[in-house]
């Protein structure tokens, strides 16, 4: 019997990102373009991993709009909800990177840093009034996907996030990922916490990473994270680099990361995020949702950009199945490209 589509939409802003050479960002003569935003990277996930996706937003009526438009629709996210807005533009960061060199504004080789434009973008724009061109695609959703920094980005986007939690839901699930953003919060001059804690309690799915539990809310071990939030059926904490801790219910389970030589730590919770919820509307089990996870954050954390390229689902699919030796033991490699004219 053929299983139903799964459906997925994620809501939040997309960013263009121009990628510096390494070293201080005032010798950087060319820049990469990529794509970012935390949503726009859980989409690119989701639809690797066989879920029907669409992402939810705005953008300028610019190039790098356009562009960003184009790379999702282009990795099969279903963009026909993003509203272009005439008045504001796309937003945009900066990825500065270092080389080593001790020169002076040079940080440390394969560190990285973010310079962000996006004050006043047409993402923070926005608002309920959008609710209803992304009706058809919220009404036949099986999960709906957003971060805290989608509510961070303006009052009117507060209002739109807190409208999706108060919205008849019926079986759809509501996805929450903390992804605390101070500089935008700080902005807002309102309490970050509060209006994070809602968004927290109001949802069925929840991601929180530790140290941002901690500045948020003051608490960052899980189980009095557990206690603080008992609403979300599923509270994913994200320990630290070593281990992730999830709860079904009153059913705890911790899982340890994989071993692997990290290239860039952006995008790895975004993937996480993509690789559980894929896990989660597949039906997998408990131990095997959190070990997708950390899959797709190993093949973020090796790999260039933000977004996430993964291995073939039949490769996650054995490696989640591992013995629970087996995976303490995996060492996570990229696969290599076969090299032409080498016979398989």
């Amino acid at each position: 019997m053929t299983q139903p589509t799964k459906r997925a939409v994620t809501v939040g802003e997309g960013l263009a990102v121009l990628i510096a050479q390494p070293g201080p960002l005032e010798d950087s003569h060319t820049f990469e373009r990529g794509a970012a935003g935390a949503e726009a990277n859980v989409a690119t996930v989701l639809a690797q991993l066989g879920i029907q996706t669409a992402w939810i937003s705005r953008v300028g009526d610019d190039g790098f709009g356009r562009y960003l438009v184009r790379h999702l629709g282009a990795r099969g996210v279903d963009t026909s909800a993003v509203t272009v807005d005439p008045a504001r533009p796309t937003g945009v960061y900066v990825k500065e990177r270092g080389s080593g060199s001790a020169q002076a504004g040079d940080l440390d080789a394969g560190a990285s840093r973010m310079l962000y434009y996006r004050n006043g973008s047409a993402a923070s724009a926005l608002s309920p009034a959008d609710l209803p061109a992304a009706a058809r695609l919220l009404g036949g959703a099986d999960v709906i996907h957003f971060t805290g920094i989608t509510p961070a980005l303006s009052p009117a986007a507060t209002e739109f996030t807190a409208s999706l939690l108060t919205q008849p839901r019926g079986q759809r699930l509501i996805s929450f990922d903390l992804n605390y953003r101070p500089a935008l919060w700080e902005r807002r001059g309102e309490s970050a916490g509060e209006i994070l804690a809602r968004h927290i309690r109001g949802s069925d799915v929840v991601f929180l990473g530790a140290d941002e539990a901690e500045a948020v809310f003051g608490v960052g071990d899980a189980e009095r994270l557990r206690a603080l939030f008992p609403q979300p059926r599923h509270l994913i904490v994200k320990n630290d680099k070593h281990s992730v801790t999830g709860y079904i219910g009153d059913v705890r389970l911790e899982v340890p990361a994989l071993r692997l030589d990290v290239t860039e730590r952006i995008g790895a919770g975004d993937a996480f995020a993509g690789g559980y919820l894929a896990a989660l509307l597949q039906g997998r089990p408990h131990e095997h949702l959190l070990r997708f996870g950390h899959l797709c954050a190993a093949a973020a954390l090796t790999g260039t950009g933000d977004v996430a390229e993964l291995p073939p689902l039949a490769t996650l699919e054995s490696r989640s199945a591992a013995s629970t030796s087996e995976w303490a033991g995996m060492n996570y490699a990229r696969p290599q490209p076969i090299p032409e004219n080498v016979p398989s």
